[in-house]
């Protein structure tokens, strides 16, 4: 492909990605990751920021990790810093899809404690999938800090991301199940719960641990 040629692609990719009509977009995210355009890595990452429709976003991603990891992982990077929620947060989510540990420093405690929930959520499964061999048990600290935060959902992505980390969360799952919040003892059992029984389903098991503490304890099974 010509340099003219790559130019009008680009250009075209940009201003398709602009459209007002979202099966536009999708069509273009689509063809930016079909054919690599290391040239609309810039306005891929631009439109995850303020994309509406998570069809379109998902695709967004998939084209993102189309291109080499080198090019896409610094402007990634860069998103984090945003203002902006979504824009951290589809950074992140695409950053774990990438899977290229480089990014690791990035994912800060500031991150991973942020104010809004999506992007806590998308820093917890994405730190799960970059945190090197060694800093499981550092990493389930700061997780276990957010313990007893948010909703149902909130909280099980909390608990399958400590879930993941597995035995390195065992100390700081514990400690939390005696912590003097009782939203985070109940959250921190329910944890181990759903740990030892997957099955048994998130409601469940935080319905039961909400008794136990309710009871001061009694009858606290160990794992």
């Amino acid at each position: 492909m010509t340099m003219p040629e790559a130019d009008t692609r680009t250009a075209r990719t940009v201003r398709e990605l602009e459209s007002d009509d979202p099966s536009v977009r999708l069509r273009a995210a689509l063809a930016a990751g079909t054919t690599p355009d290391p040239g609309a890595i810039g306005a891929l990452v631009e439109r995850c920021a303020v994309e509406p429709e998570f069809s379109v976003r998902d695709m967004l991603t998939w084209a993102l990790t189309r291109h080499p990891a080198a090019v896409t992982v610094p402007v990634l990077v860069g998103e984090l810093r945003s203002e902006r929620a979504q824009a951290r947060s589809q950074a992140l989510h695409t950053l774990s899809k990438v899977g290229d540990r480089q990014a690791w420093p990035a994912i800060t405690p500031a991150l991973l404690c942020d104010a809004d929930d999506e992007v806590a959520r998308s820093a917890w499964r994405t730190a799960v999938v970059l945190v090197p061999e060694g800093e499981e048990q550092e990493l389930a600290v700061v997780l276990a800090s957010q313990l007893g935060r948010g909703g149902r959902e909130t909280q099980l992505s909390l608990s399958r991301a400590l879930i993941a980390l597995g035995e390195a969360t065992a100390p700081a799952l514990t400690a939390a199940t005696t912590d003097p919040d009782p939203r985070v003892r109940a959250h921190a059992r329910a944890t181990e719960r759903l740990w030892r029984d997957p099955d048994a389903g998130f409601e469940f098991a935080i319905e039961e641990a909400k008794r136990l503490v309710a009871l001061g304890g009694a009858g606290r099974e160990g794992r």
